[in-house]
């Protein structure tokens, strides 16, 4: 009794992460690399129908869910197995047969037309096995807040009909529902699955080869040897290396995990407040999503939308992301001198020369995925000779060579780590039918439109809140897809561009990893901090609030996205810098000394003026912050140093 109690209380909470033992590991690491040697046999040699390719691959990714994830937290709590039950074995066998009867018959839903080829009974039940175990599967790794946004669509489908004014639809009836949902190119095979099974699988492959291939070790010791030498050198090895990880993993949260482990205590011990030193860890941890060439999950879901190529969006994205690391660095480096922290030991810091001699071969990757992008080869291609290309340079070490062990644990390692991101994608799938289907996208950018009486700042402040709302209850990738579904068409029609609008959306869904009351990614360096979740979200705001102000400056210049002349690009980037000098200095209290109350508004109101591309306002911000600069310059002999 008490258990079942717990299992229905448990189906609104999150699931668990099993620790798999005895034969059940062995069938979860079977299945995870048969799945990695399809997907990349299916991208790369394979000439399957896009269904064929999607089925198989959501089949083989909800199989090893649910033996990974346990039902729920409470039902574990109350002594439940650890292992698989017999539950989860039929789930199991029940998603592998719907992905065998969907490959089967791929070719004909692909091209059925409903009202000549109604579904059949084994139709809709394999359908309704994909449907309800694709919601269950993002209930186990991402909590019920995803999934009561499907509950409300679903609803909204279904009895939307009956609601007055705008908000009204059609009647739909079930078998139109479940031709939307699972047998067209919408639903669960929209180009959320579409470019999970594709583009972000490679890339979650290549991350975990890379850690095979014992790269993590060599970028953190490149960071220390890089900015270890200087005041509050700690932190700023946290901030590189965080970006390196987090280039590669694309998660936030994962990257936090992966990094802060040792770069927060080392923060900590070097003098950093434990709020400060988590909150350093998880601003750097959330911007690796932001940082090409790999970036994020949702800079290929960008790709696929807006049917721009990926190699295009990282180009792009490349000034506004560097942008955001000078301006985390300049917080911590100015958070270090006011806080007069020593400089390190030059004995703990290693040579630059020597570990670039040792690991110089960890970039080659890099190079390779670079100049395969550049030339236009797809997304998943580039990763899949990049990923040779990282078993080939860990042979130029005997430490770090890649042999058969190695890389069926690399295997494994990437499929377990994308099925988060593939059940946020299904389940996004489904959501959007519920948007589109009704009619309500178009509604809602009325909608957005009227509440902003179509103004170009308010309406983006509005689509900030939504995505940073979204990305408090769901993840990154599933915040993109329904934010530009929902508010990107508004943004276009107010004539901000495609490639702009949509990594404005980009950055506030990734951004909501520490935008408290729910941050993500600030929660799990507060547990390695042991401090309290909110100080540290609060600090992350604080660190990363460039981060908050890039979007609106690269909508407002496309410059910074490399839209324009070299001078043009030139002069964005010398101007957002200056805004940023500013605006850090606003936020940590010192620029030349410790600032007063005054001397922060005025840093502040630089800040904002160098936001938006008007010579008369840039001249005025650049005139703020050189007043500030030489009032504390020209006082710093003369007050003694405090720190406010």
């Amino acid at each position: 009794m008490v258990n079942l109690k717990a299992r229905i209380i448990g189906w609104f909470g999150y699931g668990y992460r099993r620790q798999l033992s005895s034969y059940h590991l062995h069938i979860f690491r079977l299945l995870a690399c048969i799945l990695a040697v399809y997907q990349i046999w299916s991208v790369i040699w394979g000439k399957l129908d896009p269904l064929n390719q999607m089925a198989l691959h959501l089949s083989g990714i909800l199989a090893i869910a649910f033996l990974l994830y346990g039902y729920s937290r409470k039902a574990h709590e109350c002594k439940t197995t650890e292992n698989p039950t017999w539950i989860d074995y039929t789930a199991v066998l029940l998603v592998i047969l719907a992905g065998v009867y969907f490959s089967m018959h791929a070719e004909r839903i692909s091209v059925r037309i409903p009202i000549m080829d109604p579904l059949t009974t084994l139709d809709l039940f394999f359908g309704l096995v994909f449907i309800v175990l694709a919601i269950e599967a993002a209930r186990r790794t991402m909590g019920f807040p995803i999934i009561a946004i499907v509950l409300a669509g679903f609803s909204y489908i279904f009895f939307g009909h009956y609601l007055p004014g705008i908000w009204q639809h059609r009647e739909f009836s079930f078998t139109e529902v479940m031709h939307e949902l699972a047998f067209s190119y919408n639903g669960l095979w929209g180009s959320p699955v579409s470019v999970a099974a594709t583009f972000v699988f490679m890339f979650l492959l290549f991350g975990a080869f890379l850690k095979q291939a014992g790269a993590g070790e060599f970028f953190f010791q490149l960071s220390t040897a890089i900015a270890g030498r200087t005041r509050g050198g700690a932190a700023k090895v946290a901030v590189l290396t965080s970006a390196f990880f987090g280039s590669i993993s694309g998660s936030p949260t994962a990257n936090v995990v992966a990094t802060g482990s040792f770069t927060i205590p080392v923060s900590k011990k070097s003098g950093y407040k434990p709020s400060v030193a988590a909150g350093i860890e998880a601003a750097a941890s959330t911007g690796g999503s932001i940082l090409p060439p790999i970036m994020g999950s949702s800079a290929f879901l960008m790709a696929a939308v807006t049917q721009i190529p990926y190699g295009m969006i990282a180009l792009a994205a490349t000034i506004p992301a560097i942008l955001y690391y000078v301006s985390l660095l300049l917080m911590v480096h100015l958070e270090a001198v006011r806080s007069d922290m020593p400089r390190p030991k030059e004995e703990n810091i290693p040579d630059i020369k020597k570990v670039l001699k040792e690991g110089w071969y960890h970039v080659i990757p890099f190079i390779v995925l670079m100049y395969f992008l550049i030339q236009g080869y797809s997304a998943s291609r580039t990763g899949f000779y990049a990923i040779l290309a990282i078993i080939v340079v860990s042979w130029f070490r005997r430490e770090t060579r890649i042999g058969f062990k190695a890389t069926i644990q690399a295997l494994v390692d990437g499929a377990k780590s994308s099925i988060p991101v593939t059940a946020a994608c299904a389940v996004a799938g489904l959501i959007i039918t519920a948007i589109m289907s009704t009619g309500l996208g178009g509604k809602l950018t009325s909608i957005v439109l009227g509440l902003t009486s179509g103004l170009l700042i308010p309406t983006l402040l509005l689509v900030m809140i939504i995505c940073i709302v979204l990305g408090m209850g769901m993840p990154v990738a599933a915040a993109y897809i329904l934010t530009a579904m929902l508010a990107a068409p508004a943004l276009i029609e107010l004539g901000v561009q495609p490639m702009a609008a949509h990594l404005f959306i980009v950055y506030f869904s990734i951004f909501s990893a520490i935008t408290p009351p729910v941050a993500v990614a600030a929660y799990a360096a507060a547990g390695i901090a042991e401090e309290n979740p909110n100080r540290v979200g609060l600090e992350a705001v604080k660190l990363g609030i460039v981060g908050f102000i890039i979007p609106f400056m690269f909508v407002l210049e496309p410059a910074l996205l490399l839209d324009g002349s070299i001078g043009e690009i030139v002069l964005a980037v010398l101007t957002a810098l200056l805004g940023i000098v500013a605006l850090t200095g606003a936020m940590i209290g010192w620029l030349v000394t410790s600032a007063t109350v005054l001397d922060r508004i005025l840093l502040l109101s630089s800040g904002c003026l160098f936001v938006f591309p008007s010579i008369i306002l840039n001249i005025a911000g650049l005139v703020l912050v050189l007043f500030v600069f030489f009032m504390q310059r020209g006082s710093r002999e003369q007050v003694p140093r405090t720190i406010q």
